[in-house]
């Protein structure tokens, strides 16, 4: 059984819960998906996964800000950065732990990866029971393409604009992350895609989630933590 931790009140709340905690982005998504999809992705999944799970399974509040510096040249970008978010991931876990038994990041967002990777390891060292999984769709495009449009064409499809929905940069992301790291998104794309967007639907973005949320589960559920943190199947 899932629940959302903003509200439930505190007697309500298990000791030794089991908690996950959403982690998305405020950043452009091109010029069709709203800044939050990072964050209304890894909450949905998060919810969809907590679900699926035996027992009491809390979902945080997600956290809507992460780190997007390769998406600053884009209004409406907020990125707080890798330290901060560092600080703020292991606060937030040291802070849980005083009453849950284990946390698990449900992460939206590539960018935040790295920083996932050292807090985590950081935290497990102190002792603290705690995982990290992405939201990724294998042989999905990279960045506001036909998988996050679908998506979101499902959760949320009065926030997109498939009139303004175009083809961005197509090669894979291997290709052009040297550019990518040293100059940004918008170096590469000047829409902020990186994919296409166009060929997105609801049926797609319904079916996604629910592979998105069994993977998901079956990482929390196993718990078969790796050397970065990351929870692996």
């Amino acid at each position: 059984m899932s629940a959302p931790l903003a509200a439930t009140a505190w007697p309500d709340v298990p000791q030794g819960a089991l908690v996950l905690v959403p982690l998305g982005s405020t950043e452009q998504h091109g010029p069709h998906l709203p800044l939050s999809t990072d964050t209304v992705i890894a909450r949905a999944v998060a919810e969809r996964a907590a679900g699926l799970l035996p027992g009491r399974v809390l979902v945080a509040p997600a956290m809507p800000y992460g780190a997007s510096g390769e998406h600053a040249d884009f209004p409406g970008t907020v990125s707080v950065g890798h330290d901060v978010l560092r600080v703020v991931l292991v606060e937030t876990v040291r802070s849980l732990a005083s009453w849950a038994r284990r946390i698990a990041f449900v992460n939206g967002h590539g960018g935040n990866a790295e920083t996932l990777r050292t807090a985590v390891v950081a935290l497990r060292h102190e002792g603290h029971d705690v995982g990290w999984t992405g939201c990724e769709v294998p042989g999905g495009d990279a960045h506001a393409g036909v998988t996050e449009t679908s998506l979101l064409l499902y959760l949320w499809p009065e926030r997109v604009a498939m009139e303004r929905a175009g083809p961005g940069d197509l090669r894979p992301l291997s290709a052009i992350m040297p550019q990518l790291r040293a100059a940004g998104v918008r170096a590469v794309s000047p829409t902020g895609v990186l994919g296409d967007p166009s060929r997105a639907s609801a049926v797609q973005g319904r079916s996604l989630l629910g592979e998105l949320a069994v993977e998901t589960a079956g990482r929390i559920g196993a718990w078969d933590v790796d050397d970065t943190g990351r929870l692996v199947r």
